[in-house]
């Protein structure tokens, strides 16, 4: 049977103190009687004393002192080696426990295989822990800089109405109330997005016409969208689908804002199909498009490009993305041909549907 690395490394020690032994006994039994017989032929005793004779005990207590030292001697090279990288690893819990994720333990001998790979798998953990503290420490500021702005506004705006700066009337009350529409939208993707990295997004999948339900959602956004001198064109398959569509519509209205914010003056053209089991759901403007090199982060959580004129992404996207996910599927950003923006949406169009969410 082939033995781990640690394993292997305590039967070979085993097997030196064993062989060592024996082969000390041995040669050196041929080589004290071969002396004995050679210098001192008078002193051995005849055959009728079975008792063993002075020079005898002699030999007897320096092998077993002997044997006894060579044993602990690779004992405790040994326990050494393996307690090398255990030591680091106690040490560097007890550092941890303590707060500080920057540590990291020595790996030691790596043919010792299970005490080296505790070591290297104690490491991984240490990074990921760390890794994980920095994004909560980031998503805790970006959570905070986002809120900042609108209940900076309503505070304002209240403490204007409460000393009479302000006309308390309807439009006044609009604004306000355009305010907590904000809040809430925002409060309900932080929600979205916490539950999907949580693994506990559920979705409520059912046969859905969606046509009816992109046609209301376009409709719900027509305002904003005119407002930013853009149409909405589509191009839709008319079949059963079968989603959340609560989610979808959740998911089309984030991509319809984020349209709304960044794309130029134009069409936004929105087209579905279904392809091999897989139904397609895509949104396209006009412009200014996306950098290549913002186009892998589009859809992370308030990552935004350093340049307010590039298209951002921020929490909308990662809400659309945090959907599909649940829905089994896959979304994609990529430049069209126009030199705009398509985002697509891709999941299994029914229940037994399985395929791959290719352009």
């Amino acid at each position: 049977m082939k033995l781990a690395g640690l394993s292997r490394q305590v039967a070979l020690s085993m097997m030196k103190i064993a062989m060592g032994s024996a082969l000390l006994v041995i040669f050196g039994s041929f080589v004290f009687y071969y002396l004995w017989e050679k210098y001192w032929p008078d002193e051995i005793p005849n055959d009728n004393n079975m008792a063993p004779s002075v020079p005898e005990w002699i030999w007897i207590i320096c092998t077993f002192v002997f044997v006894i030292w060579f044993a602990v001697h690779v004992a405790i090279k040994l326990s050494r080696r393996i307690l090398e990288p255990l030591n680091s690893v106690a040490e560097g819990i007890r550092t941890i426990a303590k707060g500080d994720l920057d540590v990291r333990v020595s790996v030691g001998d790596r043919s010792l295989g299970e005490a080296a790979l505790l070591a290297e798998d104690f490491n991984r953990l240490a990074e990921k822990l760390q890794h994980m503290s920095e994004a909560q420490n980031f998503w805790n500021a970006a959570i905070a800089h986002e809120l900042r702005t609108p209940v900076t506004i309503l505070r304002g705006r209240l403490q204007g109405l409460a000393e009479g700066i302000f006309t308390p009337d309807k439009a006044q009350f609009h604004k306000l109330l355009a305010q907590v529409e904000g809040l809430s939208h925002l409060i309900e993707d932080l929600r979205v997005v916490s539950l999907m990295n949580s693994g506990e997004l559920n979705i409520n999948l059912e046969a859905v016409h969606l046509f009816a339900e992109i046609k209301s959602v376009t409709d719900m956004a027509e305002n904003m969208l005119q407002a930013a001198g853009q149409s909405v064109q589509l191009a839709l398959h008319a079949e059963l689908v079968w989603c959340d569509s609560v989610r979808i519509r959740q998911a089309l209205l984030a991509i319809l804002d984020n349209t709304s914010k960044y794309a130029v003056p134009g069409t936004v053209t929105i087209r579905s199909r279904e392809q091999d089991g897989m139904y397609f759901l895509s949104v396209a403007d006009q412009g200014p498009g996306i950098a290549p090199e913002l186009l892998p982060n589009v859809f992370t959580a308030f990552h935004r490009a350093k340049d307010a004129s590039q298209r951002g992404s921020g929490l909308g996207l990662a809400v659309v993305a945090a959907i599909v996910h649940a829905h089994q599927g896959e979304v994609t950003c990529f430049l069209n041909d126009v030199g705009g923006t398509t985002i697509e949406l891709c999941w299994p169009s029914s229940i037994s549907s399985s395929g791959d969410c290719l352009h």
